[in-house]
Parts: C-alpha cells; structure tokens; sequence
C-alpha cells in the first residue's frame, strides 16, 4: 500500500515540475478563469501556487486572483444578464424567496457564507449579482470571506501531497472537508438558502 502512495506522490511531483513556471502562471488565470465558469478545481490550482510559490506568495497570489474572478463574474451577471434573468425567472416563487433571503444578508453572513470551503462560489457570485447587494458590501464579503477559503484550499492540498507519504495525513483532510461541508449546510440552513 505505501508502495502506491510512494509511485502516485512521485509520478505527482514530477508532473508539477515539469510545467515549470508555468504551471503556477496557468493556475492563476484558471483560479480567476473559474469563477466565472464554475466546471475547474479550484483547489487544485490554489494548491499548485502554495507549491510553487510557497505558502506566503502563492497564498497572495491566489487570493489577488479568486478574488478578481469573482469580481468579473459578479459584473457580467449584474451588467449583462441581470434584466434577461429577472424576465425569466420572476415568476419563481422560490427563486424570489432566495433573492429575498440573499438581498436582506448582513456583511457578517455574506462573509460567512463566501468563506465556507463547501459553498460554491459561482452561484455566490451569481445570487449576488442579479440581487440588490451593493458592490461595496460584497468586495467587503469577498475580500474577507476569501482570505479563510484560499488558506483552507491550500493546507488541504499541500497534506494531501503529503498524504500520498503518509496515509494518516489524508484522515486528517478528509475530516476538515467533512467539517466544511457539514458547516456549510448549518449555515445555508440558518440563513435559509438552498
């Protein structure tokens, strides 16, 4: 069994390596690139820049460009597509009751909710930009609320390399992610969201 997590954490590494610096320059645009297009790991990537760059820079890194990409992602949907989404889905009774719910969020639960590993972030950006929530209140969130999730993502997946070595370090992953996701649906339910 070690013998496996010994083969996978080197075949690992010397992929890693192989991209060279741009490994970490290509993670940074996909950290921003899927926020607005919620199909990549963002964890991954965020992992791949606390390797490269170390906990310090590559956690600034990742931070700057998360944050960016939720930013974008916010604008599209409040400039673009807030007036074609209002015409489609008004008369949703439950999509009006979680805009009622995500318009009435104090600072403190937007920062929360956006801070929880477990929530995704794309319907984060979304909700927020088809609602009233003003600009200010949700870079506030945001730059906030992204500081806990980047820090998360990359002690997770820095143990998880470790844990390919060492397997009791993989329980010790697999229980902060079972805490997040357990949190993240105390406070979704709290805060009644779906």
């Amino acid at each position: 069994m070690f013998e496996v997590f010994s083969k996978l954490n080197e075949l690992l590494n010397s992929f890693l390596l192989n991209l060279g610096i741009y490994g970490p320059i290509l993670a940074c645009f996909l950290i921003m690139f899927e926020s607005v297009v919620p199909i990549l790991p963002l964890f991954v990537f965020i992992t791949i820049n606390f390797i490269y760059f170390g906990p310090i820079l590559g956690f600034i890194l990742s931070w700057f460009f998360t944050v960016l990409g939720c930013i974008l992602s916010f604008f599209l949907f409040r400039k673009k597509m807030r007036h074609w989404f209002s015409k489609k889905i008004e008369k949703h009774s439950k999509f009006q009751k979680m805009m009622k719910n995500i318009n009435c969020l104090k600072c403190e639960q937007l920062t929360t909710l956006i801070a929880i590993p477990a929530t995704p972030a794309f319907l984060v950006n979304v909700c927020a930009g088809l609602s009233k929530i003003t600009f200010k209140k949700f870079l506030v969130s945001l730059s906030i609320g992204k500081i806990f999730l980047v820090l998360f993502w990359g002690i997770v997946g820095t143990s998880m390399i470790e844990a390919l070595t060492h397997p009791i370090a993989l329980i010790k992953v697999l229980i902060l992610i079972v805490s997040s996701y357990i949190c993240s649906k105390i406070v979704s339910k709290k805060l009644n969201i779906e």
